[in-house]
């Protein structure tokens, strides 16, 4: 059968790095604070020119010097953002234009701080049904820039970025031990849209808006989801928690993290956190993590990994894959 085998990976960062320290000056807030509350010690802020079009092309870049690739090679392109440059055109075509292709085609997915996880089970969708080889899977947000830097409970938990991986179509047994993308479960419920939402839009109000969270409820709630869908995709493979090697989770906070990884009993040093230097980027911030864990080396080819996130809406999901 054919499966969606990772065949790259990349990140790019703003040159801004925000402390703790620094967001002392901005709002009533501590470092210890904030470090106690969520883990996050830094973040990356997004400067003049850099925008969700540019980092996500430097990390579709980086991801396809990875993989040994070119534009060229790519079928399609799947931009997970709630972070547009403009309302439409869609940011992944101004991406596929900025890598000079002019084939294929290529657009956004919106499903917040879950968007990476849905743009990876499209992406598989569209491999298996044999409408692309290859895609660009890129994770690209400037968050900053919809942030009530007023609001100490919301701006200290956000930063910019963008990941991406290069996924590409590959032969396998129709098993466990296959490499590439074994299954995905993804679950959305809109009776929890106010409780993360941003009041702003086209449609409404006219204007881009600012973030807004009721905190608690998000973590009330956030553990519970993130455990069902992760032993949904053990169920569906026939694996287990003994048999992960990483969970990569999404980078909201140390503390759900960390409840979520404890319920389902995975060693603590098989959780890859990157939420400390990087802070909650959103729909990059699986991708970003991946970066960092399959660059230093830890996340070696073989590998079972298990992708998680939650977003406003409520939407969350997991994708269980074989590196």
């Amino acid at each position: 059968m054919i499966r969606s085998i990772v065949r790259g990976f990349g990140a790019a960062l703003p040159k801004r790095v925000m402390t703790n320290s620094e967001i002392e000056g901005v709002v009533e807030t501590s470092d210890e604070w904030i470090v106690q509350r969520t883990g996050i010690k830094q973040r990356y802020i997004a400067g003049e020119g850099e925008t969700t079009a540019s980092l996500g092309e430097a990390a579709a870049r980086a991801a396809l010097d990875n993989a040994g690739l070119t534009p060229d090679d790519i079928d399609l392109i799947i931009l997970a953002t709630s972070t547009p440059d403009n309302t439409f055109p869609a940011t992944a075509v101004n991406i596929q234009n900025r890598l000079g292709m002019t084939h294929g085609f290529a657009f956004d997915m919106q499903a917040v701080c879950s968007g990476f996880v849905y743009a990876v089970s499209t992406a598989d969708l569209y491999i298996r049904g044999g409408m692309a080889k290859r895609v660009l899977v890129i994770g690209s947000e400037t968050f900053s820039r919809i942030l009530d830097w007023k609001d100490r409970t919301t701006c200290v938990l956000f930063g910019d970025g963008a990941g991406a991986l290069v996924l590409e179509a590959g032969e396998g047994e129709g098993t466990s031990a296959d490499r590439g993308v074994l299954t995905a479960q993804l679950r959305s419920d809109g009776s929890h849209k106010e409780k993360l939402y941003v009041d702003g839009g086209p449609s409404t109000t006219g204007t881009v808006g600012h973030l807004r969270m009721e905190g608690r409820e998000v973590f009330k709630h956030a553990v519970g989801m993130i455990t069902d869908v992760i032993e949904q995709a053990f169920e569906a493979t026939g694996t287990t928690s003994d048999d992960l090697d990483w969970l990569v989770p999404h980078q909201a906070n140390k503390r759900i993290i960390d409840g979520s990884a404890k319920k389902l009993n995975i060693d603590p040093e098989k959780v890859v956190i990157t939420v400390d230097q990087h802070g909650n980027t959103s729909a990059a911030s699986i991708p970003l993590a991946l970066a960092v864990a399959a660059g230093d080396g830890r996340i070696k080819k073989g590998d079972l990994v298990m992708l998680e996130a939650m977003g406003g809406g409520f939407t969350w999901g997991a994708v269980l894959l074989r590196w």
